[in-house]
């Protein structure tokens, strides 16, 4: 890694350095991260902040409630929010911007290019977008739930070089280091495994919503897009220097040699599956070539409530995950079609309206 290299780079900051002692926001451990900011801008690297920290940053302004209700969490998210961006500004000497985001937005393609377009023209313009799921408003079906994943899919919308996820430990360790004296930071993963995952525990915070393994699936997403990620220490203020000096404070995790397209990374890893369709266990047929669409005679079982233009999950009957693919079907017309016994009548209506999906809107995964 080298910062000498960086273009453009991401970096999450979560509840647990915004608001430390939960009394509402705190520059302690933000001085460091704003000036490293600083110093990458000052660099010519393009910098994009996610930071969470608008529910735990309110939290204060409200009674004291051991299990608030998902209504008081948003107003203390609408409180936060101002506080939290407030804090920020006051530690930079340039213009920042605030971007607030539901995965809702993220998921629907033409608002996600709309994302992207806004990211894009305050970075030309200099100002610092900073981002966060707009927890005010968001509800669980339109939600992502942790801004690690959400840091993610922003380096991809930004096609950043590097995202920095900034923890309340060094990395990813071999066991809980908060529980085990002989657990080992592990420096470099050029393979995330199931071996990984297992490495990582629960949320070790008060106030996030993210744990070790929020932050592996968002390198994951990271690096399938060529973006490496690392997992530092935001609480110590000589990870900032480390990575200045292109040193590895932390865990690194490489990207892969060939990244996947940006269209196919988003349907995998952003598009939200909104129903499925399913298909007979022998089914073998490739999905991706032209000539090869998708009938209302592959399909045996249609489930969920989906329109037109929503992502859709193709898999067997036995549970394998064939792909994730925008439907040009409602669940709505595929239901009525599969319902008629006059199969002439079903093949006439699909080559009057077209394949079910498109070769050009479809992301082939993996079949473990």
């Amino acid at each position: 890694m080298s910062t000498s290299h960086w273009k453009r780079i991401v970096v999450k900051v979560g509840s647990a350095l915004i608001a430390p002692y939960q009394q509402g926001c705190s520059s302690h451990y933000l001085l460091g991260i704003a000036q490293f900011i600083a110093n990458c801008r000052a660099q010519g690297c393009q910098v994009v902040l996610v930071s969470s920290g608008s529910v735990a940053a309110g939290k204060h302004r409200f009674s004291d409630v051991a299990e608030p209700s998902v209504s008081l969490k948003k107003a203390m998210a609408a409180a936060g929010q101002a506080d939290m961006m407030a804090t920020w500004d006051k530690l930079f000497d340039f213009p920042s911007a605030q971007l607030l985001v539901t995965h809702g937005d993220l998921r629907d393609r033409e608002r996600y290019v709309s994302i992207k377009e806004t990211i894009f023209t305050l970075l030309d313009h200099g100002l610092l977008p900073i981002i966060n799921e707009n927890d005010a408003v968001t509800t669980d079906k339109l939600r992502v739930g942790d801004n690690d994943n959400l840091s993610a899919m922003v380096a991809a919308a930004s096609d950043a070089d590097a995202l920095i996820i900034c923890s309340d430990v060094k990395g990813l360790y071999t066991k809980n280091p908060n529980l085990h004296d002989d657990a080992k930071l592990i420096k470099q993963v050029s393979d995330i495994s199931e071996d990984i995952y297992a490495m990582a525990g629960g949320a070790t915070s008060s106030v996030g919503t993210g744990g070790m393994r929020t932050k592996i699936q968002a390198a994951e997403k990271a690096i399938s897009h060529g973006i490496e990620t690392m997992i530092v220490d935001g609480f110590d203020a000589d990870t900032f220097n480390q990575l200045l000096k292109g040193q590895n404070p932390g865990t690194l995790f490489t990207p892969y040699d060939e990244p996947m397209q940006e269209h196919l990374h988003w349907m995998t890893h952003t598009s939200q599956v909104q129903g499925e369709l399913i298909v007979e266990n022998d089914f073998d047929a490739d999905l991706e070539e032209q000539d090869t669409q998708l009938t209302s005679d592959d399909v045996v079982a249609v489930k969920g409530n989906f329109s037109v233009g929503d992502t859709v999950l193709v898999r067997k009957g036995d549970g394998t995950k064939l792909a994730k693919a925008k439907s040009n079907y409602s669940s709505c017309l595929l239901h009525f079609i599969s319902d008629q016994e006059d199969r002439e009548f079903a093949n006439n209506a699909q080559q009057k309206t077209g394949p079910l999906i498109s070769d050009k809107n479809i992301a082939i995964l993996e079949q473990i």
